[in-house]
C-alpha cells in the first residue's frame, strides 16, 4: 500500500496548491476511475464525488460503477447525457452531411471504426462538461484516470477524457494500475474486465488501438526490439498521429509570425 499512500499525498499536495476542496472522478465502472477514486477518497475522506454519466452506455457499465461507489461509500451524481448527446448529433448531422461521403471524408467500409470516432468522441467530451459544472460548483478538482499506456501513445480524447486538473495514476502502466487495484480491493470482475472507453456498444481499447495492452508495455518498457517490427510501427504511427493530444495547441512566435 506504500504506493497508493504516495499517491494519496501527493494528491493532497494538489488540492493544497489549487485551494480546493475535494475531487471529482468520473466512475465509469472500469478499473483505472475505481483506483482513482480510492485514491481520492484515501487523499480527501469526505471530500469526493463520483459522477456517474451515462450517454447510451452498457447498463453494465453503471452497475459496475455503483459496486464500487457502494464499495467505498461514495456518494454519487448521476447525469445522463444521452438526450443532449442525441440532440447534438440530430443537430450537426444535417450541416455535416455534404462531408460524409467516402470521397470527401476518405473513409470507406474499410475504416468502419474511425467513421464511429467523431460522434464517439462526443460522449467523453460531454463528461468533461459535466465534470467541470460539478468540480466548479463545489470548487473541486477533476481527478483524471488516464495511465501512462494510454497516455504514451495517446489513447484519449482531446477536451474530453483529457480534460482534467491531475492524473493520479499516469506514471503507472495498466498492469500496474491492475496491481494496484487489487491492494485497494477493488473487486475482481472490475479488475479483470476488457478495458473499454465505452463509445460505443461492445466497443474495447485493444480492439479500437488495434493491440494489446502487454504488447504496447513491452514496447514501453523495452523498447521497438521487443515487439514485432510491424506492431511497433503500428505503436509509433498511432503516437506520431496523437502528438498534439499532449501539448498545447501551437501558435506562432515573434519571429515567425507576430502575435495575434
Amino acid at each position: 500500500m506504500a504506493k497508493a499512500h504516495q499517491i494519496a499525498q501527493w494528491m493532497r499536495s494538489q488540492l493544497s496548491s489549487a485551494a480546493a476542496r475535494g475531487f471529482v472522478v468520473g466512475l465509469s465502472g472500469g478499473v483505472d476511475s475505481a483506483v482513482v477514486a480510492r485514491l481520492a477518497q484515501m487523499a480527501a475522506p469526505g471530500g469526493v464525488v463520483a459522477a456517474l454519466l451515462p450517454c447510451h452506455s452498457d447498463p453494465q457499465d453503471e452497475q459496475d460503477a455503483m459496486s464500487v461507489a457502494t464499495l467505498y461509500s461514495l456518494p454519487t451524481i448521476r447525469i445522463d447525457l444521452s438526450t443532449t448527446y442525441d440532440t447534438i448529433v440530430a443537430d450537426a448531422e444535417p450541416a455535416l452531411r455534404f462531408a460524409t461521403s467516402y470521397a470527401e471524408t476518405g473513409v470507406g467500409p474499410s475504416d468502419h471504426l474511425r467513421s464511429r470516432v467523431p460522434a464517439a468522441n462526443i460522449k467523453p467530451r460531454l463528461r468533461m462538461t459535466s465534470l467541470y459544472f460539478i468540480a466548479n460548483t463545489l470548487n473541486y478538482l477533476v481527478a483524471g484516470t488516464g495511465n501512462r499506456s494510454e497516455l504514451a501513445i495517446g489513447y484519449f480524447t482531446k477536451y474530453g477524457d483529457g480534460g482534467v486538473d491531475l492524473l493520479p495514476i499516469g506514471h503507472l502502466l495498466k498492469r500496474e494500475v491492475r496491481e494496484l487495484a487489487r491492494e485497494l480491493r477493488v473487486p475482481d470482475h472490475i479488475v479483470n474486465r476488457p478495458p473499454s472507453a465505452g463509445l460505443w456498444p461492445g466497443q474495447t481499447d485493444e480492439e479500437e488501438m488495434g493491440f494489446g495492452y502487454a504488447e504496447l508495455e513491452r514496447y514501453l518498457e523495452e523498447g521497438p526490439q521487443a515487439i514485432a517490427p510491424a506492431l511497433a510501427m503500428r505503436i509509433e504511427r498511432l503516437t506520431r498521429r496523437n502528438d498534439h493530444k499532449r501539448v498545447p495547441p501551437p501558435m506562432p512566435d515573434e519571429q515567425g509570425g507576430g502575435k495575434y
